[in-house]
């Protein structure tokens, strides 16, 4: 028997700090979303954001990316003030009793998308057809929009981007009515209310994944480009 077996055995060390551990590509994703979006909040200039950037790609351990993200609050489980819940019904005064946009379908289609700006009260109609109101690249000049839809045989579908609040109110008769509610970060951002009828027909409205309002994204890219100038 070979008394000193065990003794050859690799002994296992204390386990490594979550600072050490290796970094994934995850972790790299999640670091890089931070800094993004402190870009689009203004607390980084576009140098310094593509400095961070950068560094989180070189990377190696958890610790080298906090380090990236140690002085901004989403790092620390917050994002500055949190905005209030957006209320579920529009303020008093604060949109027009006439619609400054119909958008009608009869037995056709009718697609309201694209860099536009959006009326602050739409009426829609779909009659044996179909209502696209595509807001995700719209440009938000009131902070309240309210469109009122109206399917009857027919669909209505409303997409807004994904930094926004989405209400609803409304029903369906032989037919579904379905708003995704939504609550924004951002105290100014948009909200818009989504109401109205469905008969034998559907009304429906979500975020569209991926896009945010078109306003922030621009002041991203001219801070971007600004910073590109300099280095030219």
């Amino acid at each position: 028997m070979d008394l000193h077996k065990h003794d050859r055995q690799p002994h296992a060390g204390p386990a490594p700090h979550v600072a050490e551990l290796r970094a994934s590509d995850a972790d790299r994703d999640r670091i890089a979303d931070m800094l993004r979006d402190a870009l689009a909040e203004g607390r980084l200039t576009a140098e310094e954001h593509a400095e961070r950037v950068e560094g989180v790609l070189a990377a190696k351990t958890v610790g080298e990316l906090d380090v990236f993200v140690r002085d901004l609050p989403a790092a620390h489980g917050g994002r500055g003030a949190t905005a209030a819940p957006a209320p579920d019904r529009p303020t008093l005064g604060a949109i027009p009793a006439d619609p400054e946009e119909n958008v009608v379908a009869v037995f056709s289609s009718a697609v309201r998308r694209g860099r536009r700006r959006a009326s602050r009260r739409i009426h829609a109609y779909a009659v044996f057809g179909s209502v696209e109101i595509d807001l995700s690249e719209a440009l938000f000049e009131h902070q309240q929009v309210v469109i009122k839809a109206f399917a009857v045989f027919g669909s209505v579908d409303v997409r807004v981007p994904e930094n926004v609040s989405l209400r609803g109110a409304g029903g369906g008769v032989l037919g579904s009515f379905e708003v995704a509610s939504l609550d924004s970060t951002e105290a100014e951002a948009p909200v818009i209310y989504v109401d109205g009828w469905a008969v034998l027909g559907s009304v429906e409205a979500r975020p569209k994944r991926g896009k945010l309002v078109a306003d922030i994204l621009d002041r991203v890219q001219r801070k971007v480009e600004k910073g590109l100038r300099k280095h030219v």
